[in-house]
């Protein structure tokens, strides 16, 4: 998590549109999530996998961020089968208990 990045997007936006930021983000990642953990369409993959990214980068989510880059240039390369689903799921995963956690002391830092 890049808590500074969090933190700058926190002061900009004000404690309270901050949560709501988040909530939208999560509600429309756990949507993505659930897509790709039910059956990855090979014809959508490319641009969930991008849009998960994008996302990831605005609110400092880093590790998703790589974790999905890597898997757009594994489906460029060697297509949808080469794609580690399960390892963006569980990246989103750690990435999602993290902010929900929370660290209180960088929160507020």
């Amino acid at each position: 998590m890049n808590w500074d990045r969090v933190h700058e997007l926190r002061s900009e936006v004000g404690a309270d549109a901050f949560e709501e930021v988040v909530a939208l983000f999560l509600e429309e990642t756990d949507g993505v999530a659930e897509r790709l953990a039910a059956a990855p369409d090979p014809e959508t993959l490319g641009s969930e996998l991008h849009f998960m990214k994008g996302a990831a980068l605005n609110l400092g989510f880093d590790d998703l961020a790589t974790v999905c880059s890597n898997a757009e240039s594994a489906l460029r390369t060697g297509g949808a089968a080469t794609v580690d689903v399960a390892h963006v799921l569980a990246a989103y995963a750690r990435s999602k208990v993290e902010i929900q956690n929370g660290d209180t002391q960088r929160m507020a830092g």
